[in-house]
């Protein structure tokens, strides 16, 4: 069984209607919801729910339980190819990933934010389908301390998952960012089951991302019964920090990485990851060296680069604490 559904997000000055189109698939009890192009321009997963949706129109069992589909949840930011929606559109609140669970009568994102919650709040697992920059690991993300999103994200099947810390475990990052207003830490707060999934590069459809990611909401739907069979997943699955060990420019210019800095290798405090240099004098103003022991997960291909901007991503060992639900490995692998 399928039905979609054309739903009025907001309205922009003018009247005009920001809509979207939410799919539903099956009935009954468990409910999953997913969602793709928060973020306009992350569009691999909204390409993952389209690949989704023909399996499961072509699939002979039907599901036990519901799957609630929303393709586009920003369209603002869809139509702009974009992360954030220009300020004349929402001045307060330009990323709608920082205002979860919305307000219906707050800005535009909130707003956008709470009519799509009304499909949340009542769901027992949420996915919310991303894509990181052209150098970043494909990975999936869950808050640290919540054992039921650890299983959803060790089933989805990325061959790494990162742990987050929120509120009073997180650093001084967290609130800096607002990342309490992420949908994955307001449904984890309302004890649903949330993940984020990090599907490779953005503004382009990238086949292996894609694969990944299809495979991996039909593995939650295994995962909660709501398809037979079991998981399809990674034999070893690699479990880290994440949001620590970010890699920061101390300097404005051009930054030029090492050829030690490729993603998902391990690195040692003081490997070199590259040098920012003077693009006019050619001098080095900065020598980049990872700060810390981890994973590296993302690297930051974009020359031009301003002081304070982050150049890398070091992910730190899981050393169990606030995360040791299931049992870990020393080495921060889950098997």
């Amino acid at each position: 069984m399928h039905a979609a559904e054309r739903v009025t997000l907001a309205r922009l000055p003018s009247g005009m209607a920001v809509e979207t189109t939410l799919h539903t698939y099956g009935s009954g009890d468990p409910t999953v919801y997913v969602q793709a192009a928060q973020h306009g321009r992350e569009v691999n997963g909204v390409e993952v729910l389209r690949r989704v949706h023909e399996e499961l129109l072509a699939a002979e069992e039907e599901l036990d339980g519901t799957l609630v589909a929303v393709p586009v949840a920003d369209p603002l930011t869809f139509d702009h190819v974009s992360y954030t929606t220009p300020p004349k559109i929402d001045a307060q609140n330009a990323n709608m990933n920082r205002v979860w669970p919305g307000d219906s009568e707050g800005t535009v994102h909130q707003r956008m934010a709470a009519r799509l919650w009304d499909r949340i709040e009542d769901a027992d697992a949420v996915v919310d389908l991303h894509t990181g920059s052209h150098e970043t690991l494909t990975h999936t993300v869950y808050r640290r301390g919540d054992p039921r999103s650890k299983a959803l994200a060790l089933a989805f099947g990325t061959d790494v998952c990162l742990a987050e810390a929120a509120d009073e475990d997180a650093a001084d990052e967290w609130a800096e960012r607002d990342f309490d207003g992420k949908l994955r830490v307001a449904a984890s707060r309302e004890g649903i089951p949330a993940i984020t999934p990090e599907l490779a590069h953005n503004r382009e459809l990238v086949e292996p991302a894609i694969e990944t990611g299809v495979r991996g909401v039909l593995n939650v739907l295994r995962h909660l019964g709501l398809l037979a069979g079991e998981p399809e997943t990674p034999a070893d699955q690699r479990l880290a920090r994440n949001h620590l060990g970010r890699v920061q420019a101390s300097a404005s210019g051009l930054f030029r990485p090492a050829d030690e800095a490729t993603v998902g290798r391990q690195v040692e405090e003081g490997t070199p990851l590259g040098w920012v240099t003077h693009p006019t004098t050619y001098e080095t103003l900065q020598r980049v060296d990872a700060g810390d022991e981890g994973l590296l997960y993302s690297v930051t291909r974009e020359a031009t680069v301003t002081a304070g901007s982050t150049l890398a991503g070091v992910a730190l060992p899981l050393d169990g604490g606030g995360d040791a639900d299931t049992a870990d490995d020393t080495d921060g692998r889950a098997r």
